[in-house]
């Protein structure tokens, strides 16, 4: 049987996901298609979405003409990180779904830590 790059990436994702859930960590995660991206911190029980950002967001798709860029996915990470501060969240672990840790998924990242998310 011949896995396709989705396939490996979710098998990829899966490995990632076992280890935080054995650290009982609140994670952010985040997706990404061709024409935007999203981040969501989901509670450490894996139940519960607490606070999302993505750029599909109304407001989001005023200020971007492209939501599928490295800019866009800059401004979702900062705005991530506000909406978990206010929460009270300050440490997440950090899962990028399988996805390399470049372009977009790296822009994302580091604009929540700059913000004041830890991971």
């Amino acid at each position: 049987m011949t896995i396709n790059k989705n396939q490996a990436r979710l098998r990829r994702a899966r490995q990632t996901r076992a280890k935080i859930a054995e650290l009982k960590a609140v994670r952010l995660t985040v997706h990404r298609s061709n024409s935007h991206i999203y981040a969501q911190v989901i509670d450490a029980s894996g139940a519960k979405v607490l606070v999302s950002a993505s750029t599909v967001e109304e407001d989001m798709r005023k200020q971007m003409k492209n939501g599928g860029n490295v800019k866009a996915a800059a401004e979702v990470g900062k705005r991530i990180a506000e909406k978990a501060k206010k929460l009270g969240i300050e440490a997440v672990a950090f899962d990028r779904s399988g996805y390399k840790f470049h372009g977009r998924v790296k822009a994302l990242a580091e604009a929540a830590r700059e913000n004041g998310l830890k991971f």
